[in-house]
């Protein structure tokens, strides 16, 4: 089969005699419609993350048609359409049993390969997968839309953590219902102000899905005006410059006096975490996404003598159900953030134009 291989730090082998997988027992074989190219390829792909050791073959948000099943798979069909959860979990250690999918002991992401795996992804035709980990998709959502659903999952799960719906509630209640889900996940907030640090794509759709859930209020924060202007397009009331003076006071002041009931990290370096920890409320919440440095340094007082709760928001758990139903009824509206569909023979330039990041371009899918 084809795949986009990523053979040296950011250079690409378009490979048309790939190995083509099968589906063993308990998986199915899919055929790969469309692949979304996600920050962490952009940023693993010089291997400076350690997480894309060569070669891999990476891609984790995707999404597309059954085309073959292995022993003993009964509830998923040849010609089924299904987006997939961008990690494979076992099922059966202790985290996966209490519904912490997201932590599981032997968890393997999708297109990642850290050193104690390699797990090829889907910049490929083909896939095979364990059927616990799909989702079906609707007819009227297309496979690009559709390969959305992991970085909106993303989104929810963080705004989950800031709602106080544990991991293991999410996926216990979400996971089989067969896209229904919502009633578990009313529209009336648990919060009432949130800052966004970081207007990237995840940014971008953790504004959305802030707002989806009802929270009454969302401020972003960007270096870049483009993404703060759609920022505001997509429903954030106010919208500020990191480069702002005095930022952090000027926050807390538009805040009430003391910030923010929650602020949400979606970089992952030294300068938005401390600015995200100075906007939240005594009390509040600081909800880290954000995963680009491996180490920053940290306000400790601000956090102590605040009183905020800290929490690490990974991947996601049983929110794949609500966010296609987010997509589809486009309470999370997904088109302005696809910035291209591409052919997956093409990926290598398009990884070098992410990479670049001249063009403000946030979503690029890529099709085999």
């Amino acid at each position: 089969m084809k795949a986009l291989v990523l053979t040296a730090p950011s250079e690409f082998n378009y490979d048309t005699d790939f190995p083509t997988p099968e589906a063993g027992p308990g998986e199915v074989l899919i055929d790969i419609k469309a692949c979304g190219i996600c920050g962490s390829d952009i940023h693993g792909m010089d291997g400076r993350s350690g997480r894309r050791q060569m070669p891999i073959v990476m891609g984790h948000e995707a999404a597309g048609e059954i085309i073959a099943v292995g022993e003993g798979v009964e509830d998923w069909k040849i010609g089924e359409r299904v987006t997939f959860d961008s990690t494979e979990y076992c099922g059966d250690c202790e985290e996966c049993r209490a519904g912490y999918v997201n932590l599981c002991a032997t968890r393997k992401v999708l297109g990642v390969s850290p050193g104690t795996y390699r797990r090829h992804g889907c910049f490929a035709e083909k896939i095979a997968l364990p059927e616990r980990i799909l989702y079906r998709i609707p007819d009227e959502l297309s496979c690009e839309e559709a390969a959305f659903a992991e970085p909106v999952s993303i989104a929810l799960h963080a705004v989950n953590l800031a709602e106080g719906i544990e991991v293991g509630e999410a996926f216990n209640s979400c996971s089989g219902c067969e896209n229904e889900c919502g009633s578990e996940h009313s529209d009336e907030a648990l919060g009432g102000t949130a800052v966004v640090v970081g207007a990237g794509l995840i940014g971008l759709l953790v504004i959305q899905a802030l707002l989806a859930r009802g929270w009454e209020r969302v401020i972003a924060v960007d270096l870049d005006d483009k993404r703060l202007d759609l920022a505001k397009k997509l429903g954030a009331e106010s919208v500020f410059n990191a480069k702002t003076e005095k930022l952090a006071e000027h926050i807390r002041e538009i805040c009430g006096g003391d910030g923010a009931d929650a602020t949400f990290e979606v970089v992952g370096a030294g300068a938005p975490l401390d600015l995200a920890i100075r906007s939240a409320r005594k009390g509040g919440q600081v909800i880290l996404v954000g995963n680009l440095q491996p180490n920053t340094p940290f306000p400790l007082q601000e956090v102590v003598t605040r009183q905020l709760t800290i929490r690490g928001s990974c991947s996601c758990a049983g929110e794949y159900p609500e966010a296609i139903r987010r997509i589809q009824d486009g309470s999370i509206n997904v088109k302005p953030l696809l910035s291209a569909v591409e052919k997956l023979e093409d990926g290598a330039e398009w990884f070098k134009r992410l990479y670049d990041n001249k063009e403000g371009l946030l979503k690029v899918v890529l099709t085999p």
